[in-house]
This record gives C-alpha cells, structure tokens and sequence, in this order.
C-alpha cells in the first residue's frame, strides 16, 4: 500500500507530465501558424485556446480564427472532413472574430493550394498532428446525431418530413432575415443597388409578368411557401391562386395573411403534396418556384408529369430552379461534392440539383414548348449575402428563437450559397414553357411587355 503523501507525490508528478504535454502541445500548433502565417502571408490571424494570438503581436480588434480547445484541433488532425468542421463551427469551437465568413474568403491567400502546401515544413505540419493525435476530441458535437441524407422516394411522407426540417424551423426566424413579404426565393434586381424588400417585389411581379397572368384566371402556385406569390398574384393581376405546400408553420402564416389581406375569395393555401392535386388540364397558369430542388432527380418525371396533367393546353408554366453546371463531374454522374452532402446532410434533406440542359430536354420529352430561359445566378448571389448579412445582423435575437447551434449552420449556408453563385459553380434559372397545341399559344412576339 502506497502511503498518502507518496500517493500525492506521483500524483503531482503525473499531473505535471500532462500539463507540460499540453504545453508542448499549444507551443507546437503555435510554431506551425506562425509560419503558415509568415510563408502564406496571411491576412488574418489565430486566437487559441489559452488568449495567446498568432502572431503574437495581431491586434484584437482583427479578423481572426479562433480555436476554442485543444479537441477541436485533435479532431480535425484525425479527421479532416468537412463534416468535422461543420460540428466544431455549430458548436463555436471554431469561429471567426471581428468578421464574417465573407471576410474570412476575401482575406483568403491568393497562391494556388499546392504552392501554399510547399510554403509549409511537411516536417513541422506532421509533428504538430502527431502532438495532437491521441488528445481527445471534446465535446460538443450537436450535429452528429443528424444521419446521413439520401434522395427522396418522392413519396409523401418522406416529402412532408423534408420540408419540416427545413421550413418548420419557426416563422419568427425567418422572419427575422427575409424580406417583409417572406420570399425565401432568388430575388429579381433592376440596379444592383436595390434593397432587399425592393427586389423580392420585382420578383413577385417578373414571375406574373412572365405567366401573363390577367384577371380571372387560376394559378397554381406550386411550393407556395408563405404565400407571397399566391397573394400577389390575386391583388395586383386578379386571378385566382391556389397555393399547395407541405410545411405546416407556412400554410398556418399563409392563411393569417389571407384573411388579414381579404383575400379569402381568391386565394387558398392548403397543406399538400405538389403530386396529389386533383384535376386535369384544371389550372390556366402553373408556377413552381424554387420547387424542383426538393424533388429529387429520380422523381422528376413525376413532376413534369404532374405539372402536364394539370395545365390547360397552352397554358403557360414558370419553372425556377437552381442547377449545377452541366458540364460538372457531379451533372455527369450524380455524386455529390462533399459541401453539397453536408449541405443535403444538415439543411436541405432530400435536395438534389439538376442542370439547365436536362431541364429543357425533360420539359420537351413531357410536352411542353420552350419560350424563354432566364440565367439568375447573379441574382441569388446577392440575395443570398443579403439573407446572410440580415441574420447576421440579428444574431441574439435567432440565437433566442431557435438556438445558437442552428443559427450558426444557417449563417454559413446562406454564405457558403452566395459564395458558391458568385463563383459560378452553381446557377439559377427560370425557364417559360406552355403546354404544347397546334398553333399559336398567344403570347407577345417580343419580351419587350415584361419591362413596360
């Protein structure tokens, strides 16, 4: 039996060697950001766990990484996957100081990634992920319960259970971040100095110009979301709008507007799968918004079908949809990226993107003549930095509504979208196309009516 005060002894010693582990192990990881910062020629510095910066002498008022534990870095040296850093950003134990994310990538290094992999002592780099190889990852990890995503069976259940994890979050925060009228949609600018509230009009507006929509018709507003269109639609060009989403919290704001405009004889909002609306050539005028993205690829052939079924012979048909580049590895064979999975994993279940050629193909192969395609990319770039920067800008306010876990996934998915428009690896069309007849469908020769 080891007497009490040995006991202590090995104990202090035991206590000791850790500590000094733990020093090596911050002294080591500093070293290696101070010449990855040297060499790169950063323009943003470290915060570390213990407050020391690197450099030592950045100031505090600057755009800085901050790392919050040692765990955080054991866990990307063992796995260095986006969805480790996607968990340690949720749960703020990396984050950004005196600066958003946008500022983070226009402060990026300039040189090409393989040259900045030279600029670094692979010596130093391994030592430094050896230090920190067996340290324990830490906790929290507030995502990792979410499973992984797959495509939707297009089944209705499925669908319903989709869009509640991403719509049902709660109307107070969206609310928070949109524009007056909820549009959570690619908006439409004629200057690029429009504000947001400004352009979401020009978007409602553009969409029932391009349906030459006139009163007393019926449209149907497929993905209706909040009901903007559907409302719009009826106050201003005098139709008759039936709106159809799986979101509860979206059909129950949708309604209260309704009433609170006096718009109960022509519009009606209810919960639906877009599939199951009744009728056959029923609808004058259909438009399907921002839609597409939740159906699935294996299940677009019921879309265009169902969009068929319910319009009238050359009836007008708006489709809006983001699309990834036709020629990408992705549109060639339908492997994600890993920032889309983790995007599908944690916001969009079930989303999927298509690409503007197989669009036009699929509505030709379904019966619909082609009028106009429409590119928006520059558009939703901007839209979504506005998203981005207005929630931002309401930080506590979401953190109260709905957690500071989702309001940070949030922040970094509305940016991570304007980021990824603005360097066109995605795109964003909207694409005119009527149900095919003989003979003329009627519309103007020229588009020269959508800007009067």
């Amino acid at each position: 039996m080891v007497p009490a005060a040995a006991g202590d002894g090995r104990r202090d010693k035991s206590m000791r060697k850790a500590l000094a582990s733990s020093e090596q192990r911050i002294k080591s990881l500093r070293s290696l950001l101070t010449q990855i910062h040297q060499r790169a020629a950063l323009q943003f510095g470290f915060r570390l766990w213990d407050g020391s910066l690197v450099p030592a002498d950045w100031p505090t008022t600057s755009l800085a990484i901050a790392i919050a534990d040692e765990g955080a870095v054991a866990a990307l040296v063992r796995r260095p996957k986006i969805t480790t850093l996607a968990n340690l950003w949720a749960a703020k134990r990396v984050d950004i100081l005196n600066g958003t994310i946008f500022d983070l990538v226009a402060k990026r290094p300039k040189g090409r990634s393989r040259d900045l992999k030279k600029a670094v002592s692979a010596w130093r780099a391994l030592k430094t992920g050896f230090d920190f190889l067996f340290v324990a990852r830490g906790e929290p990890w507030p995502l990792e319960a979410i499973g992984k995503d797959r495509e939707s069976d297009g089944s209705q259940g499925e669908n319903k259970k989709n869009i509640a994890y991403h719509y049902d979050v709660s109307n107070a925060f969206y609310q928070l971040w949109l524009d007056k009228e909820m549009v959570y949609t690619c908006a439409y600018f004629h200057d690029w100095s429009d504000d947001l509230d400004t352009v979401q009009m020009q978007k409602l507006d553009i969409v029932c110009r391009k349906l030459r929509l006139k009163p007393g018709e019926t449209l149907l507003d497929l993905g209706c979301g909040w009901g903007a269109l559907s409302c719009y639609a009826a106050q201003h060009y005098g139709v008759k709008a039936y709106g159809v989403t799986l979101s509860e919290q979206q059909v129950a704001y949708a309604n209260e507007k309704i009433k609170r405009l006096g718009l109960s004889d022509s519009v009606t909002i209810e919960l639906k799968d877009y599939a199951l609306v009744e009728g056959q050539d029923r609808f004058d005028k259909i438009a399907a918004i921002g839609m597409l993205e939740h159906v699935g690829i294996a299940n677009f052939p019921t879309y265009f079908k169902t969009v068929r079924r319910l319009l009238k012979p050359g009836g007008l048909f708006l489709h809006h949809a983001i699309t990834r580049p036709g020629g990408s590895r992705q549109a060639r064979t339908g492997k994600k990226r890993p920032e889309f999975e983790a995007l599908t994993r944690y916001i969009f279940p079930g989303g999927e993107l298509d690409y503007i050629g197989r669009t036009v193909t699929n509505l030709e192969l379904h019966g619909f003549e082609i009028h106009d395609v429409e590119a928006l990319r520059e558009h939703y770039q901007r839209t979504c930095k506005f998203w981005h920067d207005r929630l931002f800008a309401s930080y506590d306010a979401s953190c109260k509504e709905v957690g500071e876990v989702t309001t940070r996934i949030w922040l970094v998915y509305l940016a991570a979208c304007s980021i990824t428009f603005e360097r066109n690896n995605c795109g964003l069309y909207q694409t005119l196309a009527s149900k095919r007849v003989k003979g003329p469908v009627g519309l103007p020769p020229t588009r020269a009516d959508l800007y009067r």
